[in-house]
């Protein structure tokens, strides 16, 4: 299984011992425009689960631009959507903004953002406003165990800074281990990453 090898090599930047579910791939990839989209980003696509969920929802003529930092499972994913409107960088999402012109309409994001220091979490997630447009959507997943965590809780005041909407999706069981969708939307302008926000309001379709 490639992803637990890789997590064995690179445990700080694979951040994962298993592949997520189809499940929550449906879950990250429902109610963010994704088929009104012509530009998504994918931001640790890892061995390409939520990639494949998010091509199924892209109508004719949209692209994915797929950030991946490790070599192997980049060279893995050029060669099983060479066929599909997808560009695989080989980079870090901390220089995302270098890979990717805006604006975007929206980020899906697999990293392990708990396992990030708050430096990096804070730069990547800046990254990633400042490409979206305005109107543009970002979505990424915690695992229930790890939610109370210092970096967990130090993430989600950084998204609540970061955008105007904000939910959290029922929790996925049928993934190893349970985990949950964020999905925000309406970046705030000259965020102040790291602050407190106000109450999240509910993501329409």
């Amino acid at each position: 299984m490639p992803i637990i090898n890789e997590f064995l090599r690179h445990p700080m930047r694979t951040g994962a011992v298993a592949a997520s579910s189809p499940r929550l791939a449906e879950t990250m990839t429902t109610g963010i425009g994704l088929e009104r989209a012509r530009t998504v980003v994918e931001l640790g696509p890892g061995t390409g689960v939520f990639t494949g969920a998010v091509l199924s929802r892209l109508a004719r003529g949209a692209r994915l631009v797929a950030v991946e930092i490790n070599p192997r499972l980049a060279a893995e994913l050029r060669a099983r959507y060479a066929h599909l409107p997808v560009t695989v960088v080989e980079g870090s999402a901390e220089a995302l903004a270098e890979h990717v012109d805006g604006p975007v309409d929206a980020v899906v994001s697999g990293l392990p953002w708990t396992a990030m220091p708050e430096r990096l979490q804070r730069r990547i997630l800046g990254q990633a406003t400042r490409i979206l447009h305005p109107e543009g959507r970002f979505t990424t997943f915690a695992y229930a165990h790890t939610a109370w965590t210092p970096p967990a809780r130090r993430f989600l005041a950084s998204l609540r800074a970061s955008f105007a909407v904000l939910e959290r999706s029922a929790l996925v069981w049928p993934n190893l281990p349970p985990a949950f969708a964020y999905r925000a939307a309406l970046p705030v302008a000259g965020a102040v990453i790291g602050a407190r926000g106000e109450r999240p309001a509910a993501l329409g379709q």
